[in-house]
C-alpha cells in the first residue's frame, strides 16, 4: 500500500513541479512517468529509513495518518526531483 500512495504522490508531485517551474516542464505524460520513478525511490528510500511505516506495520501498528503523510510527502518531493533529474538529462542531450 505503501508504494501504491509513493507512485500516485510521485506522478501529482512530478506535475506540480512542472507546473511550479516551466524550465523543468517536460509535459505531462514526462512529468509523470519521471514523478512515478521519483516517487518510488523517494518512497523506497523513506521506508529503508524507517520512516515510511514498515517498522510499525512490522509491530502490528498498522498504517496510520502520519504513516501516510509521510509516504505523500515523500513521494511527492521524490517526483519533483525526479523531473528535475530528467530535465537535466533531457537539457543536456539536446531534445
Amino acid at each position: 500500500m505503501e508504494l501504491i500512495i509513493s507512485l500516485i504522490a510521485g506522478a501529482v508531485g512530478g506535475n506540480a513541479a512542472g507546473a511550479a517551474a516551466p524550465r523543468i516542464n517536460q509535459g505531462t505524460i514526462i512529468n509523470s512517468i519521471a514523478g512515478i520513478l521519483g516517487g518510488g525511490v523517494g518512497g523506497a528510500i523513506l521506508s529503508a529509513l524507517g520512516l515510511g511505516g514498515v517498522a510499525e506495520a512490522a509491530a502490528g501498528g498498522g498504517m496510520d495518518i502520519g504513516t501516510i503523510l509521510a509516504q505523500v510527502a515523500g513521494g511527492g518531493v521524490g517526483g519533483g526531483a525526479g523531473l528535475a533529474i530528467v530535465s537535466v538529462i533531457r537539457n543536456m542531450i539536446g531534445r
